[in-house]
């Protein structure tokens, strides 16, 4: 999707507020609307690649392009059962076989959700921080509340929304009945004298045990995977993405900049599977469209069901449709 709209040039000096801009060949739903093009400001810095520097310009070409001149194939850490349409149109693109070898878990991972187990973390990565403590207190705090009830929230170690987009995040968690975890990686959104007065934007002293606020790293796989969780409101990175997906969790997409925004598409527009959680993007209606988004996200059996099949269609097609693919290079 994202080579889509690269290759169409579609941007913000092309759109006006309210339109559309469809791309041949891709399912219409997945369209680019003027506000994902103006609503994100978190571009990453160009580098010495040619990576990043704001949004696409008119003949500008993804930076990936030059780097894949004489493959004979590639490959991406997805599959059919997520981006079918998406990989043939790029197949048909730049004229060479695609194919999807993932989601790129490991055996551990595919293991739990064949079992329907929690997963520890700490057997599959070893994040910074993270120890079988830190586990375990997740866990307990997770064991005690009701099934599909919890929301967790995280953005990723690379960005968040912006101080007052966060405080009024609190706010809205402040004012849910659902419990939550909010993972808050960087505490630098914060200055040190508002840490110390105000703690998590004030929401420490709030919560009680509705709340659980995790400092830096968290067991995400584990949190995932627990049978509280029903709802996941992330920055839509594909890693954490095709985690939520293959263990069956809704997601409300808050993304910031770059293929998030594409991500985030996918499994709203065409996956189904979640909501988006700015949908009016007004600054004024923060707040207002987070507690929709939550109530949504939580409540809505139809998503939940759609994202408990997709979890069975990647429980059942992998590693089939890695080896398939595999399969198809040697024979190239």
């Amino acid at each position: 999707m994202e080579w889509g709209a690269w290759k169409s040039n579609a941007n913000e000096n092309k759109l006006s507020p309210g339109q559309i801009h469809t791309i041949p060949g891709l399912p219409e739903e997945t369209h680019i609307a003027y506000q994902d093009l103006t609503r994100h400001h978190n571009w990453p810095p160009q580098t010495s690649t040619g990576r990043g520097g704001g949004p696409p310009k008119p003949g500008d070409q993804p930076p990936w392009v030059p780097l894949i001149e004489g493959s004979i194939a590639l490959m991406f850490n997805t599959c059919d059962d997520l981006e079918h349409p998406f990989i043939n149109y790029l197949e048909n693109q730049i004229g060479i076989p695609v194919w999807g070898v993932g989601p790129l878990f490991s055996d551990k991972y595919w293991a739990s959700i064949k079992s329907n187990t929690f997963i520890h973390d700490l057997q599959i990565r070893n994040p910074k921080n993270l120890t079988y403590e830190k586990e375990d207190q997740v866990k307990q705090w997770l064991d005690s509340k009701s099934q599909g009830s919890v929301l967790y929230v995280a953005f990723g170690s690379e960005l968040s929304p912006t101080n007052e987009e966060l405080k009024q995040l609190a706010s809205a968690l402040e004012e849910i009945a659902y419990p939550f975890i909010w993972v808050i990686q960087n505490r630098l959104n914060l200055s040190e004298n508002e840490e110390k007065s105000e703690g998590f934007f004030g929401l420490d002293d709030k919560i009680g045990e509705r709340g659980l606020i995790i400092q830096g790293w968290a067991p995400q796989l584990l949190i995932l995977s627990h049978k509280s969780i029903g709802g996941f409101l992330s920055h839509c990175g594909w890693n954490s993405t095709v985690e939520a997906i293959g263990l069956g969790v809704p997601i409300l997409a808050w993304p910031n900049r770059g293929d998030q925004i594409y991500n985030a598409k996918l499994v709203v527009n065409y996956l189904k599977i979640g909501y988006l959680a700015l949908p009016s993007g007004s600054p004024e209606m923060v707040k207002i469209d987070l507690l929709n988004g939550i109530e949504k996200v939580i409540s809505d059996e139809g998503i939940r069901k759609r994202a408990g099949i997709l979890r069975a269609k990647l429980e059942q097609d992998f590693p089939a449709s890695l080896e398939g693919a595999l399969d198809k290079l040697k024979k190239k």
